[in-house]
């Protein structure tokens, strides 16, 4: 039997270089996870490409101008599909106060801007099926 490998749709909040959400895509392939990388920002285009995917998780790069309240529709769509086993996370560029907010809302982790993509790759195999 073929274990199944873990779907992974990457988006992002705000604006900014896309270089290192491309290498993050790049990097978790590598490692075994099919990857969606998408450079979508809107809450419902994120839900819906991740059930129409059916993914196991959303990564969401916050850049500048990130609008953290969309973490709360994502949320609520995720809910409204029943499809709230799609986890979510968060990296990139957020205020401490920020990273408590959006936590709150349900996000398991936030990779700050410096971790490395070791680090990432590692929390994917322990908490993405």
């Amino acid at each position: 039997m073929v274990e199944r490998r873990g779907r992974i749709l990457l988006g992002k909040m705000g604006e900014g270089h896309r270089e290192a959400q491309f290498n993050l895509a790049k990097i978790l392939g590598e490692a075994g996870f099919e990857v969606i990388f998408t450079e979508l920002q809107e809450p419902e285009a994120i839900v819906k490409v991740a059930v129409q995917e059916s993914d196991d998780h959303i990564g969401i790069t916050t850049l500048p101008g990130a609008d953290i309240q969309a973490f709360e529709e994502i949320f609520a769509l995720l809910e409204r599909e029943n499809a709230e086993d799609i986890s979510v996370t968060a990296g990139g560029i957020l205020s401490d106060e920020d990273i408590v907010r959006i936590k709150k809302m349900g996000v398991k982790t936030f990779f700050p801007s410096g971790t490395t993509f070791e680090e990432i790759v590692s929390w994917s195999q322990k908490n993405i099926n």
